[in-house]
């Protein structure tokens, strides 16, 4: 029986410009089905990107098709064998890249950057020249086998690449770099974005590790190569390793790690055994410790050009500028919004405004405040919960929730879309700046789709602690008072005949002997500023609230500032159905000092 290597593993790409891909897809398409072919071939306007597996026969005669048509003549590929079919099925794609980069200006067909070949790479570590040498390639890759003492770039997907490299040390910028991947495709974008942000001296090692390996061997890589195929590695021979793949989490498993007790073909591997709650524990530590690079300091607290918008509704179609300012933001005199026009800071599409310009519906107009500092806050934002739908934090306070007022950036959405960008989180329901406690966020649109109409609907059940001054003589009591739609100067609402309806339930927990108590708090609607108002109302207004003091004593601010004594409402406890599962799960924030038992 023969048992030598029957199937030739091709990879080839080339940055070209190329037309007409709807008719090279289906030529390809029928070709290799033709040769019995299997893997991918990609087609986009900037060139094409193929691993493809066959016979020697229909591999050679795939390169020769390529190479026939002009722009491809000088198509360079790379061979390793196998004894069987690594791929599932033939596919031929168009995609706007042929590698996702998804950063303008990244041109490698006009600015490629330099490239280094493997034979030369190797004589500069013989001489032990001093160079980075730079992993672009995903985290579980490096996990297998790099070069050594390189530099992983530290992603989980190349798309994460731009952001990774403001990570890296200021010193790389003067310093020789020789960045390299698995087949050089990578390199050809990441090497012209690291020159793009300033490096100076970027090289790209040609044809990646398998061209090094096919050329030099394996001398100064330590471990193995991953391939994204079936045989999932190889050796600095180009052949397949034992090493494979986990089917729960996709971890590289090494023979060592295949012979551990936690290995359960199918099921699961020493990296994901982990119970769910020790890889959130996990999960939850990696993004406190990014939380608390990100807010210090705070990212409101350096001088920056803050620009608002503000949209034209249909109204105001055709009025002044002037007159729509003067209606939309009463608050703002006429006199403060011509000295914004005559300072240039209003815009519309960078061009500034005058007051007697007449403007058109569904226009967006900047007002951009200069040289803006921020109020602080308290960032100190804990995470809770996270899973691959939710995020949930424990707000502290004082900290808004998002961009209004005086704050842009020194706010809880800004902070958290730092830490998961390039994900858009989700704002599920509010809390004021001052009340502290749990808040639901959704990690993409189909998920809040599931989520919002949870809170819109009064489905969520939520509990909250208040410390109020006064002691009520009863246990428990219901507030129905109906709340005005619309706020007054600084912001506040009242109680109105004529207002929304609204409906909150106190429990009284614990009397406190400076005459204050701890009440439970049940919204079971949603008004703004409900739990403030109604306390007010009944005669127990919240202790700290600057706003709501009791009575008809309405306060002349909304937000506190840090250093204030507290206003003392915590959302405590939160029960929603999952997006997921759609069974009742509760979240809870940990009690704050003025609501622990005396």
């Amino acid at each position: 029986m023969n048992s030598s290597p029957q199937f030739v593993n091709v990879s080839a790409y080339k940055f070209v410009r190329l037309s007409d891909l709807s008719g090279r897809r289906q030529a390809l398409r029928l070709f290799c089905r033709e040769q019995g072919l299997k893997g991918t071939i990609l087609l986009s306007p900037e060139g094409i990107n193929l691993f493809v597996a066959g016979p020697r026969d229909a591999s050679d005669a795939l390169l020769r098709h390529l190479r026939s048509q002009p722009e491809l003549h000088d198509l360079q590929a790379k061979e390793s064998l196998s004894d069987r079919q690594p791929f599932r099925r033939m596919l031929v794609k168009i995609k706007p890249e042929i590698i996702t980069f998804d950063v303008p200006g990244v041109d490698p067909v006009e600015n490629p950057a330099r490239k280094i070949s493997a034979g030369e790479l190797k004589q500069w570590l013989d001489e032990a020249r001093p160079v980075t040498l730079l992993d672009v390639r995903n985290d579980y890759e490096v996990q297998l086998g790099t070069f050594r003492n390189a530099l992983p770039v530290g992603v989980q997907h190349f798309r994460q690449f731009p952001a990774a490299v403001d990570q890296l040390p200021d010193h790389l910028r003067q310093q020789p770099i020789v960045m390299f991947c698995t087949g050089g495709i990578r390199c050809e974008k990441a090497a012209p974005f690291l020159v793009q942000k300033g490096f100076q001296d970027v090289w790209q090692l040609d044809g990646g590790i398998l061209k090094y390996f096919e050329e030099v061997g394996g001398e100064y890589f330590d471990g193995e190569c991953f391939v994204f195929d079936q045989r999932v590695a190889l050796d600095s021979h180009l052949q397949e390793t034992e090493t494979t793949l986990c089917f729960a989490c996709q971890a590289t498993l090494t023979t060592e790690d295949q012979k551990s007790p936690k290995y359960m073909p199918g099921e699961s591997c020493p990296a994901c055994y982990r119970s769910e709650t020790e890889q959130m524990s996990a999960t939850i530590a990696r993004r406190q410790a990014a939380l608390l690079r990100v807010s210090s300091p705070l990212p409101g607290s350096r001088p920056y050009d803050n620009r608002r918008p503000l949209n034209i509704p249909a109204r105001f179609d055709q009025s002044t500028l002037l007159e729509c300012l003067a209606e939309m933001h009463p608050h703002v005199t006429r006199r403060e919004w011509q000295a914004a026009c005559d300072a240039g800071h209003l815009l519309r599409d960078n061009a500034p405004l005058q007051t007697h310009d007449v403007v058109r519906a569904g226009e967006r107009i900047e007002r951009v405040f200069p040289g803006t500092i921020e109020p602080e806050v308290d960032p100190r934002i804990q995470i809770l919960y996270e899973d691959e739908m939710l995020v949930v934090v424990n707000k502290p306070a004082p900290l808004p929730m998002h961009p209004c007022g005086q704050f842009n950036r020194n706010t809880l959405l800004y902070l958290l879309q730092q830490l998961y960008r390039p994900q858009q989180l989700r704002v599920a329901h509010r809390l004021d700046a001052n009340t502290t406690g749990v808040v639901v966020l959704s990690r993409t649109r189909n998920v809040a789709a599931r989520v919002q109409p949870q809170f819109e609907a009064g489905q969520v059940r939520k509990q909250y602690l208040a410390r109020v001054r006064g002691l009520p003589q009863w246990q428990s009591t219901v507030c129905t008072a109906p709340i005005s739609p619309q706020p007054n100067q600084s912001g506040a609402r009242r109680t109105a005949d004529d207002g929304q309806a609204a409906r909150t339930e106190f429990e009284l927990l614990e009397r406190f002997a400076d005459e204050t108590a701890l009440l439970l708090v049940r919204p079971l609607t949603g008004r703004t500023n409900q739990i403030r108002l109604h306390l007010a109302h009944v005669g127990y207004p919240i202790c700290g609230d600057p706003l709501y003091q009791g009575g008809d004593q309405i306060g002349d601010r909304q937000t506190l500032s840090l250093g204030d004594p507290p206003l003392c409402l915590h959302a405590w406890r939160i029960e929603l159905s999952h997006p997921a599962t759609e069974q009742p799960i509760t979240f809870q924030a940990p009690r704050p000092a003025w609501a622990l038992p005396e």
